[in-house]
């Protein structure tokens, strides 16, 4: 169990990570922080809310001095958490506006609490889920030149998860001697404390800024750095409308430094039934995965919601070029969220949408990148044109 250190404002213990090499500090409700200058550097720990009942201001702030610590010989975590959990109002806000509209839709970042994760992980091994192989096959390809070409010596990554193929990009920056910091970035804060606590051990003297937060709303709290390459890998891109694509695109580049890399992973259009059945897995895999996200409803606002009354679709819409998950209602029924004072009548077979995953052609992903700020450097695809890697540039 993690070490108490001491208590704060009647917050609670304050917990330091079990690696005796991490610099991380957590808070229940708040979280620590440290910002340092070079050589000789103050660390200046500070406080931070993510309680809404916390003011922030006045949270205090501890100052020690030491050394100047070389980034290939010490390693050391810090995890910012802007939000230990959607604020009640926003995410009301975002329910009552997907469930009362038409068609009906839950965010699908509610997939991914723990339990979420982890299906999420076991998907990625499924045989039906082509994506996550492929991919990781270009990456082994491809990452030294990437690598090369980008002269990065920090990554980051937005939605990083369990980080499995970043490990290929991070085993290429240690063979060119230009690993220095990782920034992994994703909604579900067990997973980047645990990634970061792997990381660390993986790879000696490797610098952690882990972030878990909603990267559509936090990407200011990606920490300024050297030269960067950052990434969104598994078509996480295609989870957004073409719009809201574009819109957080731009908003990733306005973060970025001239200069800076950016690796897109693509989902390429291909064969209808193909992509169908990587979203029907034999094993009712990704059927949990989908019904996960009632129960992280029920857990976060205490929605009366049975997963047992709704099946699993996932559909490939030809017009928009992407696949579509759905929740049907397998009987009449009604989702109740007191706490919106919100009921929701569905009939027998009703759907609601719960993630629409895009698939794009060259064109329309080099499109994407260059209205949103980015010049394509390489488009790196396999012989069945099922997955690409596009490498760009902010000028």
């Amino acid at each position: 169990m993690p070490r108490n250190v001491l208590d704060v404002r009647g917050l609670g213990s304050v917990q330091k990570s079990p690696s005796s090499k991490a610099t991380a500090i957590f808070v229940r409700g708040a979280y620590m922080q440290y910002v340092s200058t070079e050589k000789w550097r103050e660390r200046r720990w500070r406080l931070f809310s993510t309680d809404p009942l916390i003011d922030s201001a006045l949270c205090v702030q501890f100052r020690t001095r030491e050394k100047y610590m070389d980034s290939r010989t010490e390693a050391s975590i810090t995890i910012d958490v802007p939000i230990s959990r959607e604020d009640p109002d926003t995410l009301g806000n975002i329910l009552k506006t997907g469930l009362l509209a038409n068609p009906r839709t839950l965010p699908s970042k509610l997939f991914y609490d723990e339990r979420g994760s982890t299906l999420f992980e076991q998907i990625c091994e499924l045989p039906e889920y082509y994506q996550t192989r492929t991919e990781h096959q270009l990456l082994v390809t491809w990452a030294d030149e990437i690598v090369e070409l980008s002269g990065a010596e920090e990554l980051v990554e937005l939605g990083s998860g369990a980080a499995t193929k970043t490990r290929v990009l991070l085993d290429a920056m240690a063979r060119a001697d230009q690993l220095r910091y990782f920034v992994p970035f994703d909604v579900d804060e067990t997973i980047v404390r645990r990634v970061s606590e792997e990381l660390v051990q993986e790879y000696p003297g490797l610098q952690i800024h882990g972030v878990s937060g909603d990267f559509l709303v936090h990407l200011e709290h990606i920490p300024e750095g050297g030269k960067r390459l950052v990434v969104i890998l598994g078509g996480t891109i295609g989870n957004l409308p073409t719009i809201a694509a574009k819109n957080f695109l731009t908003a990733v580049n306005t973060e970025m430094a001239s200069g800076d890399f950016f690796l897109l992973g693509v989902q390429l259009i291909t064969d209808p039934s193909r992509l169908e059945a990587a979203y029907n897995d034999q094993q009712g895999i990704t059927a949990k995965f989908n019904k996960n996200i009632l129960r992280v409803l029920r857990n976060q606002l205490g929605a009366q919601c049975d997963s047992a009354k709704f099946d699993h679709v996932a559909r490939y819409n030809p017009e928009d070029h992407r696949i579509e998950m759905w929740l049907r209602s397998t009987q009449d029924q009604t989702i109740d969220i007191p706490d919106l004072d919100l009921s929701v009548p569905l009939k027998k077979d009703e759907e609601i949408r719960t993630e629409i995953s895009t698939k794009y052609d060259r064109p329309i992903a080099e499109d994407l990148l260059n209205t949103s700020g980015f010049e394509l450097v390489k488009w790196y695809t396999d012989p069945d044109q099922l997955i690409s890697l596009a490498l760009a540039r902010k000028p």
